[in-house]
């Protein structure tokens, strides 16, 4: 569910109104292993964990292996080494967490290592079930492991947005008005009229398009920000919207 890629990356955030971001706060932090730069990779690792997974299933370990995997994964990236690394020549977090991975998964992962560094300590919760079956689920094509942790990136960020946008609407009537409105969010979406709506919603036809028009607008400033933390400069914003939308359009 998103807006077509022309009206998302549009200039409506300035380089000079491109604040502090979670990806921004980690390479802010340099070598020093703050609480804050932490807190603000945590945070990243949490919500961009399922690319990590499909990547490791894709290159053939199996959904136990893959479990462990992605954990001991993240509790090596949140230690003060990797954090030393992150300057800001590193660029998106997207390529810095693959490059990541796959240094990990080619040179520091033994099964004989795994209690010994992980010591089944977790960063988060994952829901091996549910990791499992949103894998089962991808298509049986000859896509790359490469290639699909790009395309559950760009489908994450979706998510997340998505998921962002559905929080502002607290209480039973916001609950029902997002409900009814968020078909519209794409014109492709929209299975009813807007007189159809508001008879629905007990509102004036110009106080429903009205409703949409923000809900738009707040889904793509959502977009561009969720965007905005996971770069390191506000120049990189549009460029990154650009290549998620040839992501998702294969």
């Amino acid at each position: 569910m998103f807006e077509p890629e022309e009206r998302i990356s549009s200039n409506a955030e300035s380089g000079a109104a491109f604040r502090t971001t979670l990806w921004t706060e980690v390479i802010l932090a340099g070598g020093h292993n703050s609480p804050e730069s932490a807190a603000a990779l945590e945070s990243l690792c949490r919500a961009y964990w399922y690319p990590i997974y499909a990547f490791v299933r894709r290159q053939g370990h199996d959904a136990y292996e893959a479990q462990d995997l992605t954990q001991a994964f993240f509790m090596d990236l949140l230690r003060k080494r990797f954090l030393n690394e992150v300057n800001r020549d590193k660029g998106k977090f997207r390529s810095y967490l693959l490059a990541h991975l796959k240094n990990f998964l080619a040179n520091e992962w033994t099964h004989q290592r795994r209690q010994k560094r992980g010591g089944g300590q977790k960063l988060f919760s994952l829901d091996e079930q549910m990791a499992e079956g949103r894998y089962k689920e991808e298509p049986f094509d000859n896509a790359t492991p490469e290639r699909l942790y790009e395309r559950r990136w760009a489908q994450t960020v979706l998510d997340e947005v998505f998921r962002r946008l559905t929080a502002e609407y607290q209480g039973p009537e916001q609950a029902r008005r997002f409900t009814e409105l968020k078909c519209f969010l794409t014109e492709a979406q929209m299975a009813d009229s807007y007189a159809t709506v508001a008879a629905r919603l007990e509102m004036g036809e110009g106080a429903v398009k009205s409703a949409i028009h923000r809900l738009r607008q707040r889904y793509r400033e959502l977009f561009r920000a969720e965007i905005a933390s996971t770069v390191a400069t506000s120049a990189e914003v549009d460029e990154e919207i650009r290549y998620l939308f040839t992501v998702l359009r294969e």
